[in-house]
């Protein structure tokens, strides 16, 4: 019972035996270190963090149309490393979109929130024009201080976002949410101590409403990616599981078949990188099914229909100056 209990928490109980030969299709080529994907309610227009321009886009009819410009940019990662701006992005509504900063240094990053115009509209201003912004994650006298806002999920209540800035606690920072205002952000869920694995980055909400962190580990180990599951009431471990990937980047529901995705970077073999179904394995660990190999992952979402889309930072051509990123998709059917 305790098994089959654990099971159905990770939303894992259905599990297809074979994998998928997806086909992937580009949507845009250009992108700059993209690092977020966003679903407008209503419209279905695709928002993309173009984090390496240090600014958000929108994607319509398979053109970019800039939509907030003008962030700051730091690096992010060791060998290779890569500029960054804004970061993690959700819809709490149709028009008011969350933005976790990542241009700026440790302790002076928040979450931002606009009103997105309307598609042909000029740009907003990342700095002057946010709505709204959260404190920032000072240091204290027993905690570093924390940055780089990598992802973020959306309950009911909350916005949970994934830190990367203080590596000895791996923080899930949590804002209430009442409406389409958020509250103060705190530090919720230090996942580095209750999983011994650093680096919190990719986040869902699975369907029985508990938050899922995709532990992205070391990048030079290999295969020590984790899956793990909290309490959204408490921020209780509820499961921790292995799942052999290198780097999870990315995590994300199906709609359909409400079967869990992941993108893994794979920083040590960039050539096992892709996108991997996540199927029972067991009451410790799940197994990663590869349904497309993909170029430096970075990010999944799906749309209503159940389109599947993903980012990636890709691989410039020998002697171009011009981004290699891109956003991806796959028709309908994962």
């Amino acid at each position: 019972m305790k098994k089959l209990l654990a099971l159905t928490l990770a939303g894992l109980l259905a599990s297809p035996a074979l994998a998928q030969d997806a086909k992937v299709e580009t949507v845009v080529n250009g992108l700059n270190n993209p690092c977020a994907i966003a679903i407008q309610p209503e419209t279905g227009h695709v928002f993309v963090a173009d984090s390496g321009a240090g600014r958000v886009v929108r994607i319509v009819e398979g053109k970019i149309e800039p939509v907030i410009t003008g962030s700051p940019k730091d690096i992010y990662g060791k060998g290779p490393m890569y500029d960054v701006g804004p970061m993690g992005l959700a819809f709490l509504d149709k028009n008011t979109l969350v933005v976790g900063d990542g241009g700026y240094k440790d302790g002076e990053e928040c979450l931002r929130v606009f009103t997105v115009p309307a598609a042909g509209s000029a740009p907003l201003n990342y700095e002057k024009d946010a709505l709204a912004k959260t404190n920032p994650l000072t240091a204290t006298d027993d905690l570093k201080p924390e940055g780089n806002l990598y992802a973020l999920a959306v309950t009911k209540n909350a916005v949970y976002v994934t830190c990367n800035g203080d590596d000895t606690k791996g923080w899930v920072s949590k804002a209430d949410v009442n409406g389409t205002k958020l509250g103060e952000l705190k530090r919720a869920i230090a996942t580095k101590e209750a999983t011994n694995v650093d680096a919190p980055v990719g986040i869902a909400v699975s369907p029985e409403g508990h938050i899922v962190i995709g532990q992205m580990g070391e990048i030079n180990l290999p295969n020590d990616s984790l899956l793990t599951f909290y309490s959204a009431k408490d921020g209780k471990m509820l499961m921790n599981l292995t799942t052999n990937l290198f780097d999870i980047s990315g995590l994300a529901y199906s709609p359909t078949k409400k079967q869990l995705y992941a993108t893994d970077f794979a920083w040590m073999k960039l050539e096992d990188g892709g996108l991997f179904r996540l199927d029972k394995s067991g009451a410790n660990a799940v197994k990663a099914v590869k349904i497309a190999s993909l170029d430096k992952p970075t990010a999944i979402a799906f749309g209503s229909d159940g389109t599947c889309y993903i980012t990636v930072i890709g691989t410039k051509k020998e002697g171009s100056d011009q981004p290699a990123g891109a956003l991806l998709k796959i028709a309908p059917g994962l």
